[in-house]
């Protein structure tokens, strides 16, 4: 800020369609006020498919590093910033094999927890649980699910940029799907935003401060780990402003 610097930070799957019209639906009051939430990443690890995966498993990588910050920014865009964190992780084992690629059937040495347990406290009084695993036999569907007054809402894959949004209002037994509204663009979105920005003279969306702050509780994470104790987190940041209704990526903006 003190150089008249803007600054972006991955991942910008947030601006995507599938998580702005779960964004605006829970805007619109269709769950009541969001209090809670549930988010689930699990799967057999990505050495069944990555040619060289050794560096996803080695310190600063693991399930928590690699995939938390799609699962912790849609959190954050959702419920705001964290205040504080509890987590338990485990390593199912010490070395893992490649499954593909010239370096198939070598093993490599896993260095961080494997499966991991997060609670998050939110500086305005909501709460969340999301395991992040790769331990697990087969792999499970991507779950972010929003508990509110009025009903329960899933929001699509938070590592893609479209999908479903499922509905269920409260008393009902039935989930109401309704498929993603905006443009189907995919990875730039927040580059261009931070363009527009620049070019506005506004604030980016997926800003450095955002991402500081995922990032900020990811560590404060690993610290609760290692040390059995909740961890406060000392960052904040806002949730990122929704993108007006008929954003369009495409628009020529000179």
């Amino acid at each position: 800020e003190e150089a008249g610097v803007l600054l972006g930070c991955a991942p910008d799957t947030v601006l995507g369609a599938g998580a702005q019209t779960a964004r605006r639906s829970i805007a619109r009051g269709d769950i009541g006020v969001p209090a809670s939430a549930h988010t689930a990443f699990v799967g057999p690890g990505p050495e069944r498919w990555h040619p060289n995966p050794a560096f996803l498993f080695a310190a600063g990588a693991g399930p928590l590093l690699d995939m938390g910050p799609y699962y912790v920014t849609t959190l954050v865009s959702i419920l705001g910033p964290v205040a504080r964190v509890a987590a338990v992780g485990t390593r199912a084992r010490a070395t893992r094999v490649v499954a593909s690629g010239p370096l198939a059937g070598t093993s490599f040495p896993v260095e961080v927890p494997t499966h991991v347990e997060v609670l998050l406290e939110f500086e305005e009084g909501g709460a969340s649980h999301s395991t992040l695993s790769a331990d697990a036999p087969a792999e499970r569907p991507p779950l972010v699910e929003v508990t509110g007054s009025e009903g329960l809402l899933r929001v699509p894959d938070p590592n893609r940029f479209d999908g479903t949004v499922q509905l269920l209002p409260a008393g009902g037994s039935t989930w109401i799907e309704r498929p993603a509204e905006g443009a189907a663009h995919g990875r730039g979105l927040g580059v261009l935003d931070l363009a527009r920005a620049l070019r506005a003279g506004g604030v980016a969306r997926a800003d450095g401060e955002l991402g500081f702050h995922v990032l900020d509780v990811l560590l404060a994470a690993e610290e609760s780990i290692a040390e059995g104790r909740f961890a406060g987190v000392e960052s904040t940041a806002r949730a990122p402003e929704l993108l007006p209704e008929g954003w369009d990526p495409g628009a020529a903006s000179l």
